[in-house]
């Protein structure tokens, strides 16, 4: 998963046969449910017909015919979703529950111990249960799949938002037959196959529970396919495309050329593929979350809806396109075995983020940076801006180990407000530098004659079955290591994770040929972190509205009194702009007096002395010329660009 600092819908009739779309009347073939419902009984299958029809009202409805027999059933709601993490299924988000047995309703109670579980008792003689609920779709708020997933114009539907599933059997040994029902016009991109299509109705081909959790669907009425296979490569590769507006859809030739190298530098990093196609889902919107969530054969990934139209757009493609699209090799194919539950249901134990995140961390940025996506620079920069978070940025560093902050997720989630000191989700930023260390090590250890692409052939090539788990374990990771490289990487490993040293992690661009510092000069290129100028400097991370995101422990806005939660109203006597700000920053240098900046907390005014006088500090990477430039090297193309 990747969240932006930064991981094809719709259903039933209320077992009559019209629902209200968009102002309209939308008749649904009574046929098209009852013939789908009758074969997937037969087959033991649980039928699914998500209606989106009302996305535009926020209300999704879900109709499922589970074939059943007498006697007492639990249901469960997908509660741990994978990529997410941790047990934040949106059970929340639904409402209207109602099953029906035999033309009859049955009442159904909820676990006592846990809300994602539910019991009835089938009455005699049933075959199926039918059940009924509506997904409302949050206007704000919400984290990843329990997040804004729709607008007047689109929507995003991953499928465990929509369907209750009998307990007892694993997910990728419970059948269902999926079907959809969009706004008229609307099209969609989505892994599936699709077994017919009438309209704005679609069935699917029966899949497992497993992959069909795996398997989302965008859809809209402004939607485009882009086709970015390479030349000679057999799998087909598309980026599917949905936004608020028809422009938004203009992708440059030059970022698509990029996402065509981007598929094939990934097959030449990882070896092979595990997927028998894959779907790049891209939802364009100002009015959904911002992020990314991991799949298999395809990628759910947010953006802002002119993103591709800006300057920028190669830079957010490689920050969450190329992440999550690694994730398809680290996380989905090859997945810690304790995050590999058999379904959604059973605790996951996060210890192993810092590799099934860290690693797709260090991934997604270097094949931005092999692809074209990114410059060299851009990746440079990225290295500069991790290694200033974790060093002056995070004192958090100092009590809490890398290690901690994977295992905390399921109690803490992604949490904002005083970053610098509770540590976020450190695993990815550090787990980048810990892997580019080890591709040095490697580089090194084998004198030239091995690389960190040795590694992952190793450990995440073999012949693609198509979609697949295959499980690993810390002790697996270092036999892997040892296997290219041999080295004490078990030590190497336990030392990195276990560190509360208050300095960033380094080896990878000193080994590398690099050094990080910081200086007067803002980089070239784009920063991914924010105005850094401040962060670094007086120790304050601000919204675009003068709001204090976060304000260093230590650092002198907060000695001044500067915490996270409260507001930046005036500078230096002047209602407060960021470039009156940067230009006290810069004149600090020369000037004695402290920088006065006013702030409101809780209806009150208050005026903070900040006792700084550094002038502008931003970080670089800078050649260490008594070393080979092996991060250029690693950063480089390594397939011939079409």
């Amino acid at each position: 998963m990747n969240f932006q600092k930064r991981k094809g819908w719709s259903v039933i009739g209320r077992g009559a046969s019209a629902v209200i779309a968009r102002g309209k009347v939308v008749a649904l073939s009574a046929f098209f449910f009852v013939a789908a419902w009758s074969a997937s009984a037969q087959s033991g299958a649980v039928s699914v017909t998500v209606d989106a029809t009302q996305t535009p009202m926020k209300v999704i409805r879900t109709q499922e015919l589970i074939p059943v027999k007498p006697g007492p059933l639990t249901l469960y709601y997908p509660k741990w979703i994978p990529g997410e993490h941790g047990p934040d299924g949106p059970i929340g988000n639904v409402t209207g529950l109602k099953f029906m047995a035999n033309g009859t309703t049955i009442p159904w109670q909820r676990d006592l111990s846990d809300v994602f579980t539910f019991h009835v008792e089938v009455p005699a003689g049933a075959t199926e249960l039918h059940v009924n609920f509506d997904y409302l779709e949050p206007s704000g708020g919400g984290f990843a799949t329990s997040a804004m997933s729709a607008t007047d114009k689109l929507i995003v539907i991953e499928w465990n938002q929509n369907v209750l599933y009998p307990a007892g059997r694993p997910a990728s040994e419970i059948m269902f037959h999926p079907k959809l029902v969009l706004p008229e016009g609307w099209k969609f991109g989505t892994p599936q196959h699709v077994e017919k299509q009438s309209g704005n109705e679609i069935s699917f081909a029966p899949l497992s529970l497993e992959r069909l959790v795996d398997s989302p669907v965008i859809a809209g009425q402004y939607y485009r396919a882009i086709d970015i296979t390479p030349p000679g490569e057999p799998i087909h590769h598309e980026m599917d495309i949905v936004a608020d507006s028809e422009a938004a859809l203009n992708m440059s030739p030059a970022v698509q050329k990029g996402l065509t190298n981007l598929v094939a530098e990934a097959g030449k990093l990882f070896g092979s593929r595990h997927y028998h196609e894959y779907h790049f889902l891209l939802t364009l919107s100002d009015h959904v979350a911002h992020f990314g969530l991991e799949h298999n054969e395809c990628n759910d990934s947010r953006l802002p809806e002119r993103i591709l139209l800006g300057p920028n757009a190669g830079l957010a493609m490689g920050e969450l396109v190329a992440h999550e699209y690694a994730h398809s090799w680290s996380g989905k194919f090859r997945r810690p075995a304790d995050l590999a539950t058999p379904e959604y249901e059973t605790p996951m134990r996060d210890d192993l983020l810092w590799d099934y995140e860290g690693f797709t961390e260090f991934a997604g940025p270097l094949l931005a940076a092999r692809s074209g996506l990114w410059s060299a620079q851009d990746y440079r920069n990225n290295l500069a801006n991790i290694s200033a978070a974790l060093g002056e940025g995070r004192p958090g560093r100092t009590w809490r180990s890398l290690l901690d902050t994977a295992v905390a997720v399921p109690g803490e989630g992604f949490a904002r407000g005083w970053v610098n000191w509770r540590r976020g989700t450190d695993y990815y930023d550090e787990g980048d530098l810990l892997w580019l260390e080890v591709a040095t090590i490697i580089h090194q250890q084998t004198h030239g004659e091995k690389s960190i692409d040795d590694f992952c052939h190793a450990f995440y090539g073999g012949p693609n079955n198509g979609p697949e788990i295959k499980p690993y374990t810390f002790e697996d990771i270092v036999r892997g290591l040892n296997a290219i490289a041999p080295y004490d990487w078990a030590k190497f490993l336990h030392d990195r994770l276990n560190s509360t040293s208050p300095n960033p992690p380094l080896g990878g661009i000193e080994n590398g040929g690099w050094k990080f510092l910081f200086d007067d000069e803002a980089p070239k290129g784009e920063t991914h972190h924010g105005n850094v100028g401040d962060v670094y400097t007086i120790g304050l991370h601000l919204g675009d509205d003068g709001a204090v995101i976060d304000s260093i422990v230590g650092g002198p806005a907060f000695k001044a009194g500067i915490t996270s939660g409260m507001k930046v109203v005036g500078v230096n006597g002047r209602v407060y702009d960021h470039d009156l700000l940067a230009d006290a920053i810069a004149a600090s240098k020369q000037n004695t007096e402290p920088i006065t900046l006013m702030v409101v907390i809780d209806g009150y005014y208050k005026t903070c002395s900040v006792d700084y006088h550094g002038g502008k500090r931003f970080p670089h990477l800078v050649r260490d010329e008594s070393k080979p430039d092996y991060l250029d090297e690693l950063a480089s193309a390594h397939v011939t660009a079409h």
